[in-house]
């Protein structure tokens, strides 16, 4: 069965999102193979449909350039559950790897820009990706890193725990046992047993 076609909205919003930067409207129709009339249609629509989505991502336009990226109201979550110590352009780059599973160096580029480069020298060395070169040929195969599972993993069950108060040593709806009242010493010279003497 043939694969529908993207309607042009679409490809253009998966341009914005790969390119991970502000383009201008000739650089989005030069992309989308269409021209500047047709692009700026096209952008309309898809500016017009995230207006009216419940979403996260918003087209935020820049002088002359629109660019794809998460609503300002987001920031505190981006913090919390994406690493510090990578760039925001780094981390976009880092996506398109994980979307892809395995890609190509140049074809990453081709779809990121020269910037890439800079990129995948930070992934690397923070052992986010691995780089082998092809067997045939000259780019390189960038694939994923057990690291990169284990810290993503690790950021989204920290995220929920921070989502479910009360809960203690991973036992949900724990509580803590209080502590016993202290029992009276027992007097040395007298029989625990027996009773005490009469009063009078």
């Amino acid at each position: 069965m043939a694969a529908v076609p993207l309607s042009l909205p679409a490809r253009i919003e998966a341009i914005l999102y790969l390119k991970g930067k502000p383009l201008s409207l000739a650089e989005i129709a030069e992309i989308a193979g269409v021209n500047r009339e047709e692009a700026e249609l096209g952008l309309l629509t898809l500016m017009a449909d995230y207006a009216h989505r419940d979403t996260a991502l918003e087209i935020r336009q820049e002088g002359r350039s629109y660019g794809l990226q998460l609503r300002e109201s987001l920031g505190d979550l981006v913090q919390n559950l994406l690493p510090l110590d990578l760039s925001t352009a780094a981390l976009r780059t880092l996506a398109t790897i994980a979307l892809k599973k395995r890609i190509l160096q140049s074809e990453l580029v081709d779809l990121r820009g020269s910037g890439a480069y800079d990129h995948i020298k930070e992934l690397v060395a923070q052992n986010f990706i691995e780089r082998k070169r092809q067997s045939e040929g000259r780019s390189y195969w960038l694939s994923l890193t057990d690291k990169f599972h284990r810290t993503f993993a690790i950021n989204s069950t920290e995220q929920q725990s921070k989502q479910q108060p009360g809960q203690q040593s991973g036992q949900p709806g724990a509580r803590r046992q209080r502590p016993k009242a202290a029992e009276a010493p027992l007097d040395p010279g007298r029989d625990p047993v027996a009773p005490g003497p009469a009063g009078g």
